[in-house]
C-alpha cells in the first residue's frame, strides 16, 4: 500500500497546477516548446550541472515545500529515488557533441541519464535504492509501481518518484520528428513523495477520458511528468484513488494511488 504525500511540479508555465493554463494549445499559440528556465541555485557545484540536473533538484524543492517538509526528512538511506524521463539527457547528449568539434566544454558523465539523479542524491543526502527508467509516461507509472513495491516490501520508508523533460535545446529534431509526440512540447519537472498507506497499487485497464486527457489539455505535452501532472490534478479535484493512465508508443498502462488532498508530512 502507498499514497503520495506530497507533490512538486515544474512546467514551462510555472510552479504547481495553478500555474497551468485552461488550454494549454490555445495558450502556446505558434510555440512548439515552452520552455523553463535553468534554475538559479546556489553553490559552486551547481556551475558545472547541466540545466536538466538543476530541475531535478527544483522539483525535489518545489515537493518538500507542498509538504511542508526539511531536508533532513529525507535524507539518508531509507529514501528510495526513481528517476524517469524520456527525452532530458537529449541536450546533454548535444552538447557533449558540440564539445568534440569544439564548441563547448561539456564532459562526458553528464551525458548519462544518471547524471540527474546523482546530483538529486548527492544534494539532498539520499543513500537508499534507487531506480532509472527511459520513457515517457507509461515508464513513469512502472516507476511509481516500483517505488509502491519497495516500501511493500520494507526496503525503504518513503521513495520519491523524479521525472524531468527538456525539449528546447534539440527543438528543431523534435520538429522534424513532430509525429512522435502532440504539441505543445512543455518542459516539466516534477516529484512525487510516497509513503505507506491508501490503497494497494495496482495495475489496471487503461481509462479512456482519464486524468491523462485532463493533464495533456492542461499542461501540454510533458512526456514522463504526465503522470505526476495528471497526481496534481487529481489531488486540486479531491480524486482519491487517482486512476492514472499512460501511453507512449504503442504501450498503454492504467495504475490506481492513493493522493493525499493535503500536504502532510512524512
Amino acid at each position: 500500500m502507498a499514497q503520495v504525500a506530497a507533490l512538486g511540479v515544474l512546467t514551462g508555465w510555472g510552479e504547481s497546477t495553478g500555474a497551468l493554463p485552461a488550454d494549454a494549445a490555445l495558450a502556446a499559440g505558434e510555440r512548439r516548446v515552452v520552455a523553463l528556465a535553468r534554475p538559479a541555485l546556489d553553490g559552486a557545484r551547481f556551475r558545472r550541472a547541466t540545466r536538466e540536473c538543476l530541475l531535478g533538484v527544483a522539483a525535489v524543492e518545489a515537493m518538500l515545500r507542498d509538504g511542508g517538509l526539511g531536508r533532513e526528512d529525507i535524507r539518508g538511506e531509507r529514501t528510495a529515488l526513481v528517476y524517469v524521463t524520456a527525452a532530458a539527457y537529449g541536450a546533454s547528449n548535444l552538447a557533449f557533441i558540440e564539445a568534440a568539434s569544439g564548441q563547448g566544454t561539456l564532459h562526458f558523465p553528464y551525458t548519462a541519464p544518471s547524471a540527474v539523479p546523482a546530483e538529486v542524491a548527492i544534494e539532498f543526502g539520499l543513500t537508499g535504492g534507487y531506480v532509472i527508467l527511459i520513457g515517457a509516461a507509461p515508464a513513469t507509472l512502472d516507476g511509481l509501481w516500483q517505488a509502491a513495491t519497495l516500501l511493500a516490501r520494507g526496503r525503504c520508508d518513503r521513495a520519491l518518484v523524479l521525472a524531468v523533460e527538456t525539449f528546447e535545446e534539440c527543438a528543431d529534431l523534435y520538429a522534424r520528428g513532430r509525429w512522435l509526440s502532440r504539441g505543445p512540447l512543455v518542459e516539466a519537472a516534477a516529484c512525487a513523495l510516497l509513503v505507506p498507506g491508501g490503497v494497494t497499487v495496482t495495475e489496471t485497464e487503461p481509462q479512456d477520458g482519464d486524468l491523462a486527457t485532463l493533464a495533456r489539455q492542461r499542461a501540454g505535452e510533458t512526456l514522463a511528468c504526465e503522470p505526476l501532472v495528471a497526481l496534481a490534478l487529481a489531488r486540486d479535484g479531491g480524486r482519491a484513488p487517482a486512476w492514472l493512465t499512460g501511453q507512449w508508443r504503442g504501450r498503454r498502462v492504467g495504475l490506481q494511488l492513493s493522493v493525499l488532498e493535503q500536504a502532510a508530512s512524512a
